[in-house]
């Protein structure tokens, strides 16, 4: 049964013709009257127009008809305007955008689109009323999605806390703006964010696609036993080739060796390096081959759930803040667009995972001590005292009360002694072994994550930095102290050294409030078009690109997983 025959074997329960109104009339009054019949007839909210076809947004819907008095939107003088037309063709791009055509009834606006082209006949005024209102809803649900998402950043697997965006739409005002201006592209991708990064992404996503296109044969996995340096034979080299020259890393050229790895593989290698995020030493190791392996669909998907995750960012555009994007291991200082500072960073491990937040840097701290979390505490400091008492001293801490006494560690029975009855806390005193290094960045959360220095500066050259227990450590914190107290004239460079260095610990306030957000993607496009793309570290986006294409329920949302 076609999908026009199921939606007359359902509508056709309800809808009522008025007596001398035959299905061929075309007129606008028998095509409003059918709109307006199908809400006077729909006894709750879950209602379809076809099988298994649901009007997912029916409050605005109705709000929408209503304020036009039930004139259709979409047909005129019992025809498809060209406005319907081009609004499907947007409708079938809508992968371009990460998202699914099929959400948006494009198969039920197609099956429509096709019949009236290949029969030649303009349809009852029921079919018109059914085809105006799928069309309006997939209007209103598209542009819902490009500007806040499908997926409700708060679901399970996302570990998405930032604010989220307080305006309101204005939907409705935008479809009505857009039917009688005949923009309809203009208006809709007016509810897409802002930044120039989402245009670009795009981009790349539709570059994608082309690639994909592109592919002959299978994408078999890479395998390596031990890393491939330059010069060295191997019989990973043809195929490793092969991927630099499909990526456009390499331009064609003839090998007298094809398992060597010659100096002209060595410059497409460390490029292919440079843009996952690598070490562009030339090495082949296991996280170079990991980026090899991917195809072009598995980039699709990766590109799909990150511009997802754009789409829940605030829209208020910030004059100065930190960025700090756990997947790419770096924190950038941006003001007025310019980005002033980029560190790398080490982030949580990903059994201690960095959280994805947003909160106001409001202080420093130069020489800080460190007061060991409980989860810290508990699994590791608590298990080495017991082993060695000396262990405390040995990492210049101090054992004291709640109230601030200092208590000798070798009078206590440690064989006593459990996280769940330790009654102390356990602080580490400033100095160049300290955990947090020389200077602390204070941005107040209910995850206790805040930025720091560190002492194992041997660490920022890893390609994997998860590697903290959630705080965030960074490669140039004198550059960054510096920054934030330029407005401070008498915190000169010389002064900001020597409270770093001074053993004793010191706060100072920020004058203003800087905003801080800690991200989490795995692809971005920079600004000169090179698509940027990182491990997947804790592993989300395959659990959110689950949600991105699940079907959507009666009622436009999803269950969270």
């Amino acid at each position: 049964m076609g999908l026009l025959k199921k939606y007359f074997f359902v509508w056709g329960m309800f809808a009522l013709t008025a007596p001398g109104l035959a299905q061929t009339s075309h007129t606008d009054e028998r095509i409003s009257l059918e709109i307006r019949k199908v809400f006077e007839a729909s006894e709750d909210q879950n209602f379809r127009l076809f099988e298994n076809t649901y009007i997912h947004s029916p409050d605005l819907v109705l709000e929408f008809y209503s304020q036009r008095d039930f004139r259709e939107a979409w047909i005129e003088d019992g025809k498809l305007t060209r406005h319907a037309y081009e609004f499907r063709y947007l409708v079938r791009r809508a992968k371009y955008d990460g998202l699914v055509p099929e959400d948006y009834h494009l198969p039920q606006i197609d099956d429509f689109f096709e019949a009236r082209e290949k029969n030649e006949r303009y349809g009852s005024a029921m079919e018109l009323a059914a085809a105006d209102i799928v069309l309006t809803d997939a209007f209103i649900l598209y542009a819902g999605h490009l500007y806040s998402g499908k997926v409700d950043p708060e679901h399970a697997v996302s570990g998405w806390n930032i604010e989220k965006k307080s305006t309101d739409p204005k939907i409705l005002k935008g479809l009505e703006d857009a039917l009688a201006e005949g923009e309809i592209r203009e208006h809709l991708e007016a509810f897409r964010p802002k930044f120039p990064v989402y245009q670009r992404m795009q981009r790349s996503l539709v570059r994608y696609y082309e690639k994909e296109k592109e592919i002959t044969g299978t994408w078999n996995p890479i395998s390596i036993r031990t890393a491939i340096k330059p010069n060295e034979r191997h019989a990973a080299i043809p195929v490793i080739r092969e991927r630099l020259l499909f990526w456009n890393e390499l331009e064609v050229y003839e090998w007298t060796d094809k398992d060597l790895y010659d100096s002209l593989m060595l410059s497409g290698v460390q490029a292919f390096q440079q843009k996952n995020g690598l070490n562009p030493d030339g090495v082949i190791g296991s996280a170079t081959v990991r980026a090899l392996n991917k195809n072009p669909r598995d980039l699709i998907r990766q590109t799909a759930v990150n511009l997802e995750r754009l789409r829940w960012l605030p829209d208020t555009i910030l004059q100065e803040f930190i960025l700090v994007n756990i997947a790419n291991y770096s924190m950038d200082y941006i003001k007025n667009r310019d980005t002033l500072l980029h560190s790398n960073a080490i982030v949580g491990r990903a059994y201690r995972r960095t959280p994805v937040f947003n909160a106001p840097m409001t202080y420093l701290v130069f020489s800080p001590t460190w007061t060991v979390p409980p989860g810290i505490l508990r699994n590791d400091v608590i298990p080495a005292v017991k082993k060695d008492p000396r262990y405390l001293a040995s990492k210049n801490m101090r054992l004291l009360t709640h109230s601030g006494n200092e208590v000798d560690p070798y009078t206590l029975d440690w064989s006593s002694i459990s996280a769940s009855n330790f009654p102390y806390m356990v602080r580490q005193d400033p100095g160049p072994d300290n955990s947090l290094g020389l200077v602390k960045f204070m941005f107040p959360n209910r995850y206790n994550v805040y930025i720091h220095d560190t002492p194992a500066r041997e660490l920022f050259a890893r390609d994997d930095r998860a590697l903290s227990s959630g705080c965030i450590r960074i490669q140039k914190p004198f550059e960054l102290a510096y920054l934030l107290l330029a407005d401070q004239p008498l915190w000169t460079g010389e002064r900001i050294l020597m409270a770093m260095n001074s053993g004793r610990e010191q706060k100072v306030s920020l004058r203003r409030q800087i905003p801080v957000i800690i991200l989490y993607l795995t692809f971005w496009t920079a600004g000169d078009g090179t698509p940027m793309v990182r491990h997947d570290v804790y592993e989300r986006d395959q659990d959110l690109y689950k949600l991105l294409t699940r079907k959507i329920a009666s009622d436009g949302l999803l269950q969270k997983l």
